[in-house]
């Protein structure tokens, strides 16, 4: 039994490279990093919201037992401004936003109803009975400091606040204890707020170190796993060049007839566009990096830039791209700002670079100038800058690229990934 003849080899069609690439990122499971500063810090601050509402419904019978030793004006303003940044303070922790101006605003309120209680008594020869209201809420706005200030802030906040109220306590204002049960009460105060403080450092310690090892973990194995991935990707190109480059060139040496030419001529056409979209196509290793550290290379790279940007990066969180994704927006928004650089005109134009995290656990990046713009429906054939290196690199890639522009105001380049379907486009589907 003989052995069949291999067909000859003509390079048409797409790459091999471009199976890769119809793997979406959405089909790869969301991954989760176990510990986190940022969810460490969530879970401290929630968990101090909740002990500052527990510990004022504690106080609440001292409150009502004292609310007429204080004029009624600077009593009610207090108690509304104290529960009222509690519970401000708790929203804010649930819905993870404005949480440290939250719990600043609760240890801020309760310094001040502290140090004006003795200058608004409703009648100062009524001798207070017991330690005041107050006294139960100093923990809850030493560890509100712990949340809010750093360990400096925080820990003079903890010595100073109990020592105030220990004063106070001394005073006939304040009831006219002996020094030593002020002293006492200041003394109890601050090693309850330490204990709170030193709870609070060190666990944010330790999840900035398990945040760092991990990041450095990551990194290695990225690493290794490029250049791996690279090794694949270079076989995968001189498999190309073979099948598809060496045999035009083989057969454009051997085309005589005007058939063999013309032959020769599209299978030319064909290697090229292999070439091309083998360059477009990033290897699919399977590796991630954070997107903070994707936004931080765009960063470096925009301040390496002939003319300034402007640069904001907001709201990133530890969610992660994967790396052959990372690197195709990375390459996408660079020649986003080498074309503003060529073509918007010059330095005093005003150029921006925004990175952020969007809804639904997506990244956008926007280029943008206030320059001289152009038609992106009349783009030149020649330019390649925005049609391959922006717009079908970040296609490849599982993302979206918008091109908004016009002679005379400007363009604005939009990254975004992965692409996240639009009211209209649910609608339509």
């Amino acid at each position: 039994m003989t052995r069949p003849e291999p067909a000859p080899v003509i390079a048409t069609g797409a790459p091999k490279a471009s199976r890769s690439s119809s793997r979406t990122p959405q089909q790869k499971p969301p991954q989760r990093t176990p510990l986190s500063r940022k969810r460490v810090d969530t879970v401290i601050s929630r968990s101090v919201a909740w002990f500052g509402i527990v510990f004022g419904l504690q106080a609440v019978p001292g409150l009502l037992g004292q609310y007429s030793l204080g004029q009624p004006l600077w009593s009610a303003i207090t108690v509304g401004a104290i529960y009222g940044s509690l519970l401000l303070a708790l929203i804010c922790s649930t819905i993870k936003r404005w949480v440290r101006p939250a719990h600043l605003l609760v240890s801020i309120v309760y310094a001040i109803a502290l140090v004006t209680w003795p200058f608004f008594l409703a009648d100062p020869d009524v001798p207070q009975q017991g330690d005041h209201w107050l006294y139960q809420l100093t923990t809850v706005a030493t560890a509100t400091a712990a949340i809010a200030l750093r360990v400096r802030g925080a820990l003079i906040y903890l010595i100073v606040v109990p020592l105030i109220y220990g004063v106070i306590r001394a005073t006939p204002q304040g009831g006219g204890g002996p020094w030593e049960l002020g002293l006492f009460n200041a003394i109890y105060a601050i090693i309850l707020g330490g204990a709170v403080l030193i709870i609070v450092t060190m666990t944010r310690v330790a999840a900035t170190s398990v945040d760092e090892a991990q990041g450095a973990a990551l990194d290695r194995y990225a690493r290794a796993v490029r250049q791996h991935a690279t090794e694949v990707e270079r076989v995968h190109v001189d498999s190309i060049v073979h099948d598809s480059v060496l045999t035009t060139l083989l057969t454009a040496a051997r085309a005589e007839t005007p058939e063999q030419k013309e032959l020769a001529a599209r299978m030319a056409s064909s290697a090229m566009r292999h070439l091309e979209e083998a360059a477009l196509v990033s290897p699919d290793d399977g590796t991630t990096v954070r997107f903070r550290q994707l936004a931080d290379r765009i960063v470096t790279a925009a301040r390496q830039m002939q003319v300034p940007f402007t640069v904001r990066v907001r709201s990133l969180d530890t969610r992660v791209i994967p790396s052959a994704q990372a690197e195709a927006l990375y390459s996408a928004a660079v020649q986003a700002m080498m074309n503003s650089v060529q073509h918007a005109g010059p330095p005093e134009v005003r150029r921006w670079l925004r990175v952020s995290g969007v809804h639904g656990g997506a990244v956008e990046i926007e280029v943008g100038d206030a320059g001289a713009g152009f038609d992106p429906a009349h783009l030149p054939e020649g330019r390649l800058g925005v049609r391959r290196s922006i717009i079908e690199r970040t296609a490849n890639a599982g993302g979206r690229a918008e091109v908004a522009s016009a002679p005379g105001s400007g363009t604005v380049i939009t990254l975004s990934w992965p692409v996240v379907p639009s009211e209209n486009e649910e609608l339509e589907r």
